[in-house]
């Protein structure tokens, strides 16, 4: 599954996913570049946004495995059979989507930090997981710098561990 994509603007989205491991991303076009959106390492629910109550519709966001990963798929209609069928879905979900809000909050005031060195040390401190397993390039559109920039930014926390 790895570099698989789960989900492009050709399919409709009609499901979010429960990642259970692996890697993944979202991410965007823009003309030929793509701009990574965020990164789940698992144990979360990944999907792209979509307006509530409105039928499924392609997405602007792909998604793609960057590693192996398992993904269970929840389709929308399912989740709005819980909704009606059982009242304690209501607040599981509640809870998911607060969860949901403060990862995007926090992806929100990464893009804001202005120095490309800062944003870097905010998403170590903001992620447990070996960023290492994150593919460069990636990192680098997620974090909003040039490839060179992260490089030298990476090679500077070395020096200074070091």
């Amino acid at each position: 599954m790895k570099n698989k994509h789960i989900l492009s603007p050709i399919d409709n989205n009609n499901s979010i996913f429960f990642v259970v491991s692996g890697l993944v991303r979202g991410f965007i076009k823009d003309r030929s570049k793509e701009i990574t959106t965020w990164i789940s390492v698992g144990n979360e629910f990944v999907g792209a946004i979509q307006y509530p109550g409105t039928p499924p519709k392609p997405s602007i966001e792909y998604l793609q495995a960057l590693a192996n990963s398992e993904l269970v798929a929840i389709p929308y209609l399912l989740i709005d059979e819980l909704y009606a069928d059982y009242q304690e879905t209501n607040i599981i979900w509640r809870k998911i989507l607060e969860i949901q809000y403060h990862a995007a909050s926090e992806r929100s005031m990464l893009a804001r930090i202005p120095s490309a060195e800062r944003r870097y040390e905010k998403f170590r401190e903001l992620n447990s997981f070996d960023i290492s397993m994150v593919p460069l390039r990636y990192l680098a559109t997620y974090l909003g710098m040039r490839l060179e920039t992260l490089s030298r930014i990476r090679s500077k926390v070395v020096r200074r561990v070091i």
